[in-house]
């Protein structure tokens, strides 16, 4: 396990670069993200020597929230703040301010995905305004916006095969699935959690198939077809879901970051328990990702001003 410490800042998200395997930004905040400035963080991971070395820190007023990399430009990631913006930096400049900014979310920006695919170039934004919108990154204007929840809106994500389907969750307990071209309501809508839902991500190998992360601690797995009930229902995180994330190698396995400051891998084909817990941090768990590239290679980071990457 090697370990990075982001010194006065707590981290929220941390992502892998799609494009180089060693390389990953961390999201952070100052003051646990209750006031104060943000510093995106990009680091490399040395696994031979268990070192990880910061190569670029960008600053911003606002605490950061989470990130995401662009797939297509190699240099370009995308944050959301606390103070309802959106930035897209290119590390090339990382002296330099954000290249571009969406400034129309009313209040904080907790959640940004870039499409999957190699065609569009959409991103989403998930706001604590209780909206997602919908944004080309060539344009300063949002393309549209998605107004289906009662409560904050905590994740939004893509669907990894229908290039214009999206899930959203909050906290109004809601698990939504949207069409990109019909903006009024979502296609479907789901009571998933009956709590907040801070977290969705869906499977990489069947397309209709998702998990959700509850307040309550549930994992539920679902499967968009069947509204009534979960396809499986993982129990034995002690707080909240802050994410979770569906393997990129293994249909079956998930893992997820918990308010009870760990971080577990999942086996929903075995058990309804989980495989292996790592508490890795001292406070909570806010950031999770696992590599694409390298199978059990794993990253988490938290509000213990450390993120690590580890094996599995």
């Amino acid at each position: 396990m090697s370990t990075f410490k982001t010194e006065n800042r707590h981290g929220y998200s941390v992502k892998f670069s799609p494009n180089r395997s060693n390389l990953l930004a961390i999201a952070t905040s100052q003051y646990y993200g209750f006031k104060g400035g943000g510093t995106l963080f990009l680091v490399t991971y040395d696994e031979d020597r268990c070192l990880i070395t910061k190569k670029y820190e960008m600053q911003w007023e606002d605490g950061l929230f989470d990130v995401v990399w662009s797939r297509s430009v190699y240099s370009l990631l995308v944050t959301g703040s606390g103070d309802g913006g959106v930035q897209m930096w290119n590390y090339k400049y990382p002296s330099q301010k954000p290249v571009r900014t969406f400034d129309e979310h009313k209040k904080e920006v907790c959640s940004v995905d870039w499409c999957q695919n190699s065609v569009d170039d959409f991103l989403l934004s998930a706001s604590w305004d209780c909206s997602v919108k919908l944004w080309d990154p060539n344009k300063y204007c949002s393309l549209t916006t998605y107004k289906g929840h009662d409560r904050l809106v905590y994740e939004a994500k893509w669907s990894p095969f229908l290039s214009s389907c999206f899930a959203s969750v909050s906290g109004d307990g809601m698990l939504d699935i949207w069409d990109c071209s019909s903006p009024l309501r979502p296609s479907v809508k789901i009571n998933a959690h009956q709590a907040e839902i801070l977290s969705c991500s869906w499977n990489q190998f069947y397309p209709f198939v998702l998990a959700t992360g509850g307040a309550e601690g549930l994992i539920r797995i679902w499967d968009i077809r069947k509204l009534l009930t979960p396809i499986f229902q993982l129990e034995g995180c002690q707080d909240a879901v802050k994410r979770v994330q569906c393997s990129p190698h293994h249909w079956s396995t998930l893992v997820s970051a918990s308010f009870d400051c760990t971080t577990k891998i999942w086996d929903y084909s075995v058990s309804s328990e989980p495989q292996q817990s790592h508490q890795n941090h001292s406070d909570y768990v806010y950031g999770l990702d696992m590599s694409a590239d390298q199978d059990g290679l794993m990253a988490d980071c938290g509000w213990d001003a450390e993120a690590r990457v580890f094996r599995v």
